[in-house]
C-alpha cells in the first residue's frame, strides 16, 4: 500500500486499526454494531497484547487463556483482533492448517453467506473463537464453566513441580449482558465457587438498543457484585492502557473472588462528530462519517481495510512471541510430566481430542428381567456411577435436584471452594446457569453432564439450542419425564417439552424404555464427540423386558427397532420410554387374540431418521399402514410415523393433579385403550 497513516505510537495505531477494520466490515456488509468494538478495542487491544496467555500459532494449547465475547454483536472486535495477531486456523483433527483463521478477505465478508466472519461468533467456524455468544449473557455464563474446568484440571492433574493448568479466563459484555437473568445466576455461582482465575469485563456505555438505559436499567452493578463477593475494579476511561492494565494485573493477583472490571465507555467513541448514539450501536456509520473517523485518527480517509506499517509486526513481537514462549514452555513442561506421570499425560491427550479411556465400559451392568422394573433414572444413575469408575473426565452435577435424578457419582468428591478436584458439581436452583456452564466445560474438553425435572428443560433452553449450534457433547438429564410425576400436577408435568427438544437440530432425545435400553444409551452417549444429548427419563418404575423374548436392547443404537413381531403383521405399535411397556402390553393382549401385531421401541427418532431407508422400512413396512403411536406427550411429530390412517395416543392437554393411576386412566394410557384403537385402525384400514 502507498498510503501512510499520521505517525502516533504503535500501541495508539493498533487500537485505531482494530476500530477501522471495524467500521469498515460494518459498513461493506450495512449490517451489524460498530459503535461497541471501537469503543473496546483499547480494552481488547491492552488484554490480549499484555496479558493474555494465548498462542496465535497454537489456537488450541491446552493451558490458553480464553476470552469470551460476550457481547456477540460487537463480533467485529473479535474478528479484527484473530486478524490483527495472526491466529492460525486449526482442523477437526486438532491439526494446524497453515493458513489464518481470520484473513482480511474474510473480515471483508463480514456477515456473507459462508463467511468465516458471521454476525455473532461462531465456535468451531473460526479457530480462536472459544464458544458460541449469541443471546446476550450467555458468554458470561459459559465462561463460568471454562473457569470450573481450569480450576478442576488443575486440582486433579497437576502435581508437585508440575504445573499444567492455571489458565484464566476473560469474558467481555455490556449492559445487555448484565440484564439477562443468566448472568446473575452465573456469576452467582462463580462467587460461591470463588473463581478466581475468572475476570468479566463490563462494557458500562449506558445504551441498548432502545437508548439510554436510563429507560430500563439503573441499578448500581458494581454493589450488587459485591454483593454476590466479587473484587469490583472501575476502569473511568476506556481509551486509558495504563489503568487497564493495573485492572487486568490487579486481577491475576487476586485470590478467593472472581473480578469484575467496569470500563467506562461511550458507544462509538472516536468518532467525534457521531452524536447519534442510535444508529452508531445498531447500523453503520456512513461513509462521509467513517472518512471523518478516520482522518481524525490520521487514517487514509478513503481507503478501506487500511492496516499501517507496523502494526503487524506489533503483535507478532507482542503476544505472539509472548504466547509462543508459554506455549513452548508448557510443551516441555508437558513432556516432563509425561516421563513421570505417563497415565495421566495419556488421559490428557485422550481428553484433548475426545478419546474414551481404556477400559472405559468395563463395568456396565446388565439387567435381568423384572416384572417389577426400575425407573430409568435409577438404572441411569447406576450406570453413571459404572461409569464414572473408569471415565476420569466424566464431571457433572445437578441443579439441586440430585437425589432425585440420581446423578450424585458416590465417593468421587463435591467440586467446591476448598476441593476443586471433586467430580460432583452443585449448581443450586440455576436451570439455565448450570447448562451453560456445563458447555463451558465441554468446549474445554472435560465431559460434562447437568441434571434437572424435564420441565425445567425451559429454563435452559438457550444453553441446550447452543451445544446443539456448537457441535459439543454436551449431555442434558431431564428425568419426572411425564404426566407420570402425577399429584404435582400440570406446571411440574412435561408435554409440549419432548416434542421441543426434538425440533432442535443436531441434539440426540433419547428416551429409553427400560433399564437395559439406558445402559445402551449411556454407552452410545459415551462414543460421541461432536453431538449433544437430552437424557429423558421417568421417575416412575420400568418393567425390564426379558431379553430372551424380545430383542437385544442394542438396537437402540438405531434409534428405533423391532421388540417382537409376527410373521406379516397388520398392525404396528410403537412407543418409547414408559410407554414401550404399554404397547408391549397392548401386543401380547392382541397376539393372544390372533392379531397379527409388532412392537416397536422407539428411543431416538433422530437416530432413527439417519439409518438407511432401507432399515427404517424394515421397522416400519410402507405396506403396514395400520400403525398406532404411544407417548405421554404432545402428538405433535408422530404423525410422520403413523401416516395418515394410523392413530396417536398422547396428550392434546396439561396433565392434572392425581395418583398414577388415575391420570393413566383419564388420559388413555391403558392397554385397553391401545388394544382398541390398534382394532379401529386395522379396521379403517381394510
Amino acid at each position: 500500500m502507498t498510503s501512510t497513516v499520521v505517525q502516533t505510537d504503535i500501541d495508539t495505531t493498533s487500537v485505531n486499526t482494530i476500530r477501522t477494520l471495524c467500521m469498515d466490515a460494518v459498513q461493506a456488509a450495512n449490517s451489524g454494531h460498530p459503535g461497541t468494538p471501537m469503543a473496546m478495542a483499547p480494552v481488547v487491544y491492552e488484554l490480549w497484547q499484555n496479558h493474555l496467555a494465548f498462542d496465535p500459532s497454537d489456537p488450541i494449547w491446552p493451558n490458553r487463556d480464553r476470552f469470551v465475547l460476550s457481547m456477540g454483536h460487537a463480533s467485529t472486535l473479535l474478528y479484527s483482533i484473530l486478524h490483527l495477531t495472526n491466529v492460525q486456523a486449526v482442523t477437526y483433527k486438532y491439526e494446524t492448517a497453515g493458513q489464518a483463521s481470520v484473513s482480511l478477505d474474510d473480515i471483508k465478508k463480514f456477515r456473507q453467506l459462508d463467511s468465516r466472519c458471521p454476525g455473532h461468533p461462531e465456535y468451531r467456524w473460526t479457530s480462536g473463537i472459544e464458544c458460541t455468544t449469541g443471546p446476550l449473557g450467555t458468554g458470561f455464563a459459559t465462561s463460568v464453566g471454562m473457569a470450573i474446568s481450569s480450576k478442576w484440571l488443575a486440582a486433579n492433574y497437576n502435581k508437585e513441580g508440575h504445573e499444567l493448568y492455571n489458565f484464566n479466563v476473560y469474558a467481555l459484555g455490556g449492559d445487555g449482558c448484565m440484564m439477562e437473568g443468566v448472568a446473575s445466576e452465573a456469576a452467582s455461582l462463580a462467587a460461591h465457587l470463588q473463581l478466581d482465575n475468572l475476570c468479566w469485563i463490563y462494557d458500562n456505555n449506558k445504551i441498548t438498543i432502545e437508548g439510554s438505559t436510563d429507560v430500563s436499567f439503573t441499578e448500581d452493578v458494581a454493589t450488587r457484585f459485591v454483593g454476590y463477593g466479587w473484587n469490583v475494579q472501575r476502569v473511568g476511561d476506556a481509551n486509558d492502557l495504563k489503568m487497564l492494565s493495573r485492572a487486568f494485573s490487579t486481577f491475576k493477583r487476586e485470590t478467593g473472588r472472581p473480578t469484575l472490571i467496569i470500563v467506562d465507555s461511550h458507544i462509538a467513541y472516536g468518532a467525534p462528530t457521531k452524536q447519534d448514539h442510535h444508529s452508531a450501536h445498531g447500523e453503520p456509520l456512513g461513509v462521509e462519517e467513517i472518512a471523518g473517523t478516520k482522518q481524525f485518527y490520521g487514517f487514509p480517509p478513503d481507503e478501506q481495510f487500511f492496516v499501517p506499517d507496523g502494526v503487524y509486526d506489533n503483535f507478532n513481537n507482542g503476544i505472539g512471541a509472548r504466547g509462543k514462549s508459554k506455549r513452548e514452555a508448557w510443551e516441555s513442561a508437558f513432556e516432563a510430566y509425561r516421563a513421570e506421570y505417563p497415565d495421566l499425560a495419556s488421559q490428557l491427550e485422550n481428553m484433548q481430542k475426545r478419546e474414551l479411556p481404556d477400559g472405559w465400559d468395563a463395568d456396565l451392568p446388565v439387567y435381568p428381567a423384572d416384572a417389577k422394573g426400575i425407573a430409568s433414572r435409577q438404572s441411569s444413575g447406576e450406570v453413571l456411577n459404572a461409569l464414572a469408575k473408569n471415565y476420569p473426565w466424566l464431571v457433572g452435577g445437578s441443579a439441586d435436584l440430585a437425589p432425585s435424578t440420581k446423578t450424585y457419582m458416590k465417593g468421587l468428591g463435591d467440586f467446591q471452594a476448598d476441593n476443586y478436584a471433586g467430580r460432583n458439581m452443585h449448581f443450586g436452583v440455576r436451570e439455565f446457569a448450570a447448562a451453560t456452564a456445563i458447555n463451558g466445560m465441554a468446549v474445554s474438553k472435560l465431559r460434562a453432564f447437568w441434571s434437572g425435572f424435564m420441565i425445567f428443560s425451559d429454563f435452559a433452553r438457550g444453553a441446550i439450542r447452543l451445544s446443539a449450534i456448537m457441535e459439543i457433547p454436551s449431555i442434558h438429564i431431564f428425568t419426572h419425564d411425564s404426566i407420570g410425576v402425577g399429584e404435582d400436577g400440570p406446571t411440574h408435568q412435561p408435554v409440549e417439552q419432548l416434542l421441543s427438544l426434538r425440533a432442535i437440530p443436531g441434539i440426540y432425545t433419547i428416551r429409553p424404555g427400560d433399564a437395559n435400553e439406558v445402559v445402551e444409551a449411556w454407552r452410545f452417549i459415551a462414543n460421541l464427540k461432536h453431538e449433544p444429548v437430552a437424557l429423558i427419563l421417568s421417575r416412575q418404575n420400568l418393567p425390564t423386558l426379558d431379553r430372551t423374548v424380545f430383542a437385544p436392547a442394542s438396537g437402540m443404537t438405531k434409534g428405533a427397532y423391532v421388540l417382537a413381531s409376527a410373521d406379516d403383521p397388520e398392525v404396528i405399535l410403537m412407543g418409547t420410554g414408559s410407554e414401550v411397556d404399554l404397547v408391549v402390553k397392548a401386543y401380547e393382549q392382541l397376539t393372544a387374540e390372533g392379531v397379527r401385531a409388532r412392537v416397536v421401541s422407539m428411543p431416538c427418532l433422530e437416530l432413527f431418521e439417519e439409518q438407511s431407508q432401507e432399515y427404517r422400512d424394515s421397522v416400519l413396512p410402507p405396506s403396514v399402514r395400520a400403525r398406532v403411536a404411544v407417548e405421554q406427550a404432545s402428538t405433535l411429530g408422530w404423525h410422520r410415523y403413523v401416516g395418515i390412517d394410523g392413530a396417536v395416543i398422547g396428550m392434546e392437554t396439561f396433565g392434572a393433579s392425581a395418583p398414577l393411576g388415575a391420570l393413566l386412566t383419564k388420559f388413555g394410557f391403558t392397554p385397553d385403550k391401545v388394544v382398541s384403537t390398534a382394532r379401529e385402525v386395522i379396521e379403517r384400514n381394510r
